[in-house]
Parts: C-alpha cells; structure tokens; sequence
C-alpha cells in the first residue's frame, strides 16, 4: 500500500485538492469531516479488502499514521 494509492482516493472519490494531500497533513488539513471519513473506511474495505472504522481513521492524526494503520492491518490479514 502506497501513499499514492491513499491520495488517489482521497483525489478522485473525496474531491480533496492534491495539492493538500501530504504524508504530514492532517484530516483537518484535507478537510475531512465525520461523514468524509466514514465514506473513507468504506472505500478502503473496497479497494484494498481491510476493514478499518472511522473511528480508527480519525485517531490517526496524518495522513501517514492512517497509512501505517493500513500497513498494519494488511501484515495481520
């Protein structure tokens, strides 16, 4: 899993603009509220098969600790 792939999504499905999809940006940043993330979790179980809430997206400050989360979850599945 590649940060490229995490800002494909957050680009084409969440409409966020890439020049503020960073590692270090937070979901404030991006501007993602409660509803974005849940729709978020959503499209990771899609694209990549992992099943992670929104609550667990939210408590990852950046982008990057949501990808580590990722990366995690794919080396226990």
């Amino acid at each position: 899993m590649r940060f490229e792939d995490i800002k494909e999504i957050l680009v084409d499905k969440l409409k966020v603009t890439p020049e503020q999809v960073t590692p270090d940006a937070t979901w404030e940043d991006i501007e993602l509220d409660s509803l974005a993330m849940v729709e978020l979790s959503l499209m990771l179980e899609q694209e990549f098969g992992l099943e992670i809430g929104d609550d667990e997206l939210l408590r990852s400050p950046t982008i990057s600790d949501m990808l580590t989360l990722l990366e995690e979850r794919s080396a226990k599945a």
